[in-house]
């Protein structure tokens, strides 16, 4: 989204226009080789369905015949296959020709989804679950595979784009007829550079209101902003269960790797604890078989009769656990974010500990379950499709915007390229002010910008100064 061309004939506007575009320049810097690697990964898991029906084919279909057997018979089946391993999860046959899973782990640690025949309990098959093109592009997604440091370097980078829009806008923006030549238009017969300016500058500005929406529900998930700022507001309270004891594992602790099963807003939240007077001391933290006093028909039954449909049933982790039914558009089980809903129930009496709708949420809570499964492409084909779009889109913002850079490098020079400083603007009240509520907004932003003017004063002006004093 820059315009090479001076479009200022007043010193201020001048000012201005070098400002924002060398604020755009350095932040664009920084953001691009992020965008690149978060558009291509987000490719990769809106394609999960797709790529795990092309890996394992006809290993989730079955012939369908008469009723499925009871699910504590396909458990049964499940624990005599795999005697030492624990069973962790059920997740019923999606249709009447695919098999059902119960997600079971190993002595070694390794999980697996076991593949169970619904109609003759018969185990078909395994899949190692952590084998999943989907969990690896999650992990690029989130973390770059280096943990807290790439999820802070992660977050920097999409607060920094924030101001790369803001930014972006004022330089693409018309302010005369020169811009106003190229301002929603491709112009193809003007040459590569005026091409990729137009294409960078209309894409990025068109797009703007979409970019900022991704960056903020992905940024919903980032260490900082997300689990220390907005998250809090978002979760809902404990005290709204059943006044149920609390236990020690919250409900994030339930996910399966990276994998986002349980809602965000409840992710924060600590599970309820089934009564487990007289059955034992409570061990919170450790997996066991699967053991309890109510069945897995008897919880099955209450969730078709309550109106679950597509769920996950999680198996209570200790002698204080309990299970957990989840039907939400973040793990893929349902489409409608307003459908969102998880149940916890006591693993001895059958009580429901914990009855959480989209209804209880709070309004931060809405917002981003609505907003994470648009993020997600979750509510529709029509959503995919436009987030493919949007993907390969902010693919071609990133490498226009390189390339142009690139090319406006001086020949032969080891110089960063980075546009001038132009004396005379004086004071630049609604850029200071935009760059103020960046930072104080988004922490990590805030530090990086800090940064960034601190080195281009003291290093990158000072040393061009010294060079014009010298020359």
């Amino acid at each position: 989204m820059v315009s090479e061309t001076n479009t200022a004939a007043a010193p201020a506007q001048k000012a201005r226009y070098f400002t924002a575009w060398r604020w755009h320049f350095y932040a664009g810097l920084f953001v691009i080789p992020f965008m690149l690697m978060l558009s291509i990964t987000g490719l990769v898991m809106l394609f999960d369905d797709e790529i795990e029906s092309a890996r394992y084919g006809d290993m989730f279909t079955v012939q369908a015949s008469g009723q499925p057997m009871q699910p504590s018979e396909q458990l049964n089946a499940v624990n005599q296959a795999f005697p030492e391993a624990t069973v962790t999860q059920f997740i019923p046959a999606r249709t009447a020709d695919t098999v059902s899973r119960f997600s079971i782990q190993l002595p070694s640690g390794e999980t697996r989804f076991a593949l169970v025949n619904p109609y003759t309990a018969e185990v078909t098959g395994t899949i190692d679950r952590s084998d999943s093109w989907y969990e690896l592009a999650n992990d690029i997604h989130g973390t770059l595979l280096i943990g807290d440091l790439g999820d802070r370097l992660i977050e920097t980078a999409a607060s920094f784009m924030i101001l790369l829009l803001v930014s972006g806008i004022y330089l693409w923006w018309p302010k005369d007829a020169a811009s106003r030549a190229g301002f929603l238009k491709i112009r193809t017969d003007s040459g590569s550079r005026i091409f990729m300016r137009d294409l960078h500058a209309n894409l990025g500005g068109a797009l703007s209101v979409v970019l900022l929406l991704f960056v903020l529900s992905g940024l919903a998930w980032a260490g900082i902003w997300g689990g220390k700022i907005v998250q809090p507001w978002g979760s809902f309270p404990a005290e709204r269960s059943k006044n149920a004891p609390e236990s020690v594992i919250t409900h994030k602790m339930l996910n399966h790797g990276s994998e986002e099963e349980m809602p965000w807003n409840l992710e924060q939240t600590p599970v309820p604890s089934s009564d487990h007077g007289g059955h034992g001391a409570p061990e919170p933290n450790v997996e066991r078989k699967y053991s309890a006093d109510v069945s897995i028909d008897q919880v099955v039954t209450l969730a078709k009769e309550v109106g679950f449909t597509h769920y996950k049933l999680k198996f209570p982790k200790s002698d204080t656990g309990v299970y957990t039914l989840s039907a939400n558009t973040m793990s893929g089980d349902i489409t409608d974010p307003t459908q969102d809903r998880t149940m916890h129930i006591d693993q001895y009496s059958g009580e429901v500990l914990a009855d959480i709708t989209f209804a209880d949420y709070n309004w931060m809570a809405k917002a981003m379950a609505a907003g994470i499964a648009l993020h997600q492409g979750d509510i529709s084909i029509i959503n995919k499709a436009l987030n493919v779009f949007f993907c390969l889109a902010f693919i071609a913002i990133s490498i226009t915007g390189g390339v142009m850079w690139w090319k406006r490098r001086p020949n032969g020079s080891r110089k960063l390229g980075a546009p001038p400083v132009v004396a005379g603007g004086g004071f630049w009240v609604v850029g200071a002010t935009t760059l103020i509520a960046i930072c104080l907004l988004f922490p990590l932003a805030g530090l990086s910008v800090v940064a960034i003017l601190c080195i281009d004063w003291l290093i990158f002006r000072r040393v061009q100064s010294l060079k014009q004093a010298f020359s």
